[in-house]
């Protein structure tokens, strides 16, 4: 009849499958108005043909006109009562189905025009309603068919309602198949939705990490190597005034590296040693220049024959070195510090090895010395396990700390 059914529609469906099933409906409609109109311009014609003469000839034809106007003025009056359309439609039904049950009892020849009325009630009403007007309707073209019969034939009695009830058996089923799709596919809808926002929350959470391990390894570390110097400065001012001022110039040093490198790390850039060129053995060498003091020697080497490595991989092994160092220089108290860049066959090896204190492994896991706040060593976990690689670290009570720090070649 028009596309207006009483149908429960997902809450938020994508725009293409909507219009695809608006398309799909409207075809439908077009198809059971043409089966309809042909259907009563068949039986209008045979009652013509049969019963030139009859007194009901007038009535036939106006019900006939009737039905055909109801039948096609349907998106319209559905229009005229925007909001009410629900309400409009089953009127109209109710109409059709009115000027159908008159005309079968004036002409039983219009029985068969019921066909494309059940497909429309099931479509309709709800299924209860539905089912009940398809059991009216096969009665009556049942009582038609008799009225028109020619001789005893069980097939007047058994046909009509055999075929009502295959349609609608055959409707509610790919109803039911429909609606369970339907469910299938909001459900997907919803998981998609629910994937999307985790991974909006796990690319925060990301970008939250990248952000506390480069603090840690830049600004945090250059503001206790900031402190010490000033704390220094502080305490031989009165009796070392050059002195003094020497720890002054080397804190605005590091304060303007720390600058530089926050806004590096605020743009998601390489750490400005490897920015500088030269890769990463060349920006070692010059971390373990900038780190060397009276107090505590740094030294560089590399081993095997340098190979291209991502960016990633440098400035994960760059800023590991950082915090290692840092925490070398803070807890170890160490007067010789060693970082060796290995080139393997299959993997780039960093080692930070120094001479300090060391701390006791218990059970074999390495143990976080006492006042160490532990977060240098997750960040480097983390840096190296989202590269696929390993990191671990050896140490014992008086002989110094290994932290050495695996990367495979082969990045995913």
């Amino acid at each position: 009849m028009d596309d207006h059914h009483h149908r429960t529609a997902p809450a938020a469906p994508p725009l293409g499958a909507d219009r695809g099933a608006r398309r799909d409906d409207r075809w439908l409609d077009v198809l059971m108005n043409v089966t309809f109109l042909t259907l009563l311009a068949g039986a209008l014609l045979r009652f013509v043909i049969n019963h030139p003469g009859s007194p009901r000839l007038s009535w036939v034809i106006g019900l006939s006109t009737a039905l055909a106007l109801l039948q096609l003025a349907g998106p319209w009056l559905t229009a005229r009562v925007p909001g009410r359309t629900d309400r409009a439609e089953l009127v109209r039904f109710g109409l059709v189905v009115g000027c159908w049950v008159v005309i079968v009892l004036l002409a039983p020849s219009f029985a068969w025009c019921a066909v494309p009325l059940i497909y429309t009630a099931l479509r309709t009403l709800p299924t209860r309603a539905a089912i009940a007007l398809v059991a009216v309707l096969s009665a009556l073209v049942v009582y038609a068919e008799w009225q028109l019969r020619h001789g005893l034939d069980p097939n007047l009695f058994l046909l009509p309602p055999t075929v009502a009830a295959l349609a609608t058996g055959v409707f509610l089923h790919m109803r039911r198949q429909a609606e369970r799709l339907q469910a299938l596919v909001d459900d997907l809808i919803r998981t998609r939705r629910e994937l999307a926002a985790t991974e909006r929350r796990e690319g925060t959470l990301a970008e939250r990490q990248r952000l506390s391990m480069e603090i840690h390894d830049t600004l945090a570390q250059s503001l206790s190597s900031q402190q010490m110097l000033l704390q220094a400065a502080e305490r031989t001012w009165d009796s070392d005034a050059a002195t003094a001022r020497g720890h002054v110039r080397t804190a605005e040093g590091i304060a303007e590296r720390s600058l530089a490198e926050a806004r590096r790390f605020v743009h998601d850039l390489a750490p400005a040693d490897l920015a500088a060129g030269g890769g990463l053995p060349q920006a070692l060498h010059a971390l373990a220049e900038r780190e060397s003091s009276d107090a505590l020697r740094v030294r560089c080497h590399v081993d095997g024959v340098p190979v291209p490595l991502p960016v990633r991989v440098q400035s994960a092994l760059l800023r590991i070195a950082q915090g290692a160092l840092a925490n070398v220089r803070e807890h170890a108290d160490a007067s010789r510090a060693t970082l060796t860049l290995s080139h393997l066959d299959d993997q780039v090896v960093l080692d930070i090895a120094d001479d300090g204190r060391g701390f006791a492994a218990g059970g074999g896991a390495p143990r976080v010395p006492p006042g160490v706040r532990g977060h240098g060593i997750a960040a480097m976990r983390a840096r190296v396990g989202q590269l696929g690689g390993s990191l671990t670290i050896e140490s014992a009570a008086g002989e110094g700390t290994v932290v050495s720090a695996a990367i495979p070649l082969e990045q995913p």
